[in-house]
């Protein structure tokens, strides 16, 4: 298994790579037992069904890549997504289609990141005089000298420490869960849908499976790409099994008084806060790559001179960045911050990106993509499969976005806590 990961070490695309795994196996499948709770056993089956569609979807974008040569070898013509964007949908309106989703995107990790921060920071404090949003307002200023970095050299270093920190507290979570399996609440799972609430639970799910807008370079910078495929297949199989048992253990545990984040349902106060600040030193510092990633595509669209872009380079002559552009990356913090403390329900949030841009770059795209580039020699199987999810993408997109963003609203006119 492990041998098909076979991936470069050192190189520029630590960012995608970094980004890719916390999507796969991140902080936000402390989310998953909620999912349980409102959609019982078939949120499992989502989360084995996602990760399906989802490995199937990588798996086409970077095929899409590829071309035949005169010969019949394949030959990578594309290097990114947003490569594939421009060849479909034009080189004036592709790329910037792609950019928009993709900044969308991590914008919205990193507000969820400082939401998180909130939710865990109230769940160990939960009497003392500061509320969650001051909290994220506290945890957002700590961020601020984010806007200093120059590459992610260190950045990528300690996202590994993060890494392994997780995967501690994830094996901390489960020995609590199994150790109190005597009292596990079987007969609470439910085999109905909560048709209102379900769909947010279908996209948190698939927020936390979308990584693809990384996959392109990803696979470029591996040493051998003809394991792309097992690499990604054993990925999701690992993260399918992974997920399901995480949310159906923690929903045993807690049932109807799971939380939206799991930890916040953990019993002792001391033993609570000891995991809930490991946690939010680990959202601080996971911050910096969807943060730096953001800045990277602002500069990229906006920021790299005349006659390239609008406005002139971040930098100046010496390698040094210029002082309006540090403001400018300071604005994008100060902007994360706020849309935190405006919109701090974290489970109903992620509901809301997984079903806008998680079904965008996850299921419609990608397949809409092959069909575009690959159609003439597809076979009707195939055709009909990635019509099909082109039309779950649909379906899971405009009904989660309704009801997500009518639960928003529901929440902010009935006060719920935050």
């Amino acid at each position: 298994m492990f041998s098909c990961f076979s991936i470069s070490a050192a190189l520029p695309s630590d960012l995608n790579r970094s980004q890719s795994c916390q999507h796969l196996g991140g902080m936000f499948i402390v989310s998953l037992p909620y999912a349980v709770l409102h959609g019982g056993y078939w949120a499992i089956v989502a989360m084995t069904g996602i990760a399906y569609i989802c490995c199937y979807t990588g798996k086409i974008l970077v095929e899409c890549l590829y071309e035949e040569d005169e010969n019949g070898q394949l030959v990578r013509v594309r290097s990114s997504y947003k490569g594939i964007a421009k060849e479909v949908f034009g080189q004036k309106y592709g790329g910037k289609i792609v950019n928009t989703a993709q900044l969308i995107e991590l914008l919205m990790t990193c507000i969820l990141y400082l939401v998180l921060c909130g939710d865990l920071m109230i769940g160990t404090f939960p009497d003392g005089p500061i509320d969650a949003r001051s909290w994220m307002m506290l945890c957002g200023v700590v961020l601020i000298p984010c806007a200093f970095l120059r590459n992610l050299h260190h950045v990528s270093m300690l996202s590994f420490w993060c890494m392994i920190t997780h995967l501690i507290i994830n094996f901390i979570i489960f020995a609590y869960c199994l150790g109190s399996a005597p009292y596990w609440a079987w007969s609470k799972v439910m085999f109905q849908i909560d048709i209102l609430q379900f769909p947010i639970a279908l996209g948190i799910i698939v927020f936390s499976y979308t990584s693809h807008i990384f996959l392109p370079t990803l696979e470029y910078n591996m040493i051998d790409r003809s394991k792309f495929t097992c690499m990604i297949d054993w990925s999701h199989i690992a993260a399918a099994i992974f997920k399901s048992l995480f949310g159906y253990i923690g929903f045993l545990t807690w049932a109807e008084d799971t939380e939206e984040v799991i930890t916040n349902n953990l019993p002792n106060p001391t033993f609570k806060g000891f995991v809930n600040l490991i946690l939010v030193a680990k959202a601080l510092l996971s911050y910096p790559l969807p943060y730096y990633a953001a800045c990277e595509l602002i500069e990229v669209t906006f920021f790299k001179g005349k006659p390239k872009t609008v406005f002139p380079s971040f930098w100046a002559l010496d390698g040094e960045l210029k002082v309006w552009a540090l403001g400018v990356r300071v604005i994008v913090v100060v902007f994360t911050i706020l849309l935190a403390i405006s919109i701090p329900h974290f489970a109903i949030l992620m509901g809301l990106i997984g079903s806008f841009t998680g079904t965008m770059l996850s299921f419609i795209w990608p397949c809409y993509f092959h069909l575009k580039l690959k159609g003439n020699t597809l076979k009707w199987g195939d055709i009909a499969y990635d019509w099909f999810v082109i039309f779950l993408g649909f379906l899971f997109g405009i009904i989660g976005i309704s009801t997500s963003f009518y639960a928003l609203v529901e929440a902010f006119q009935i006060g719920l806590p935050f």
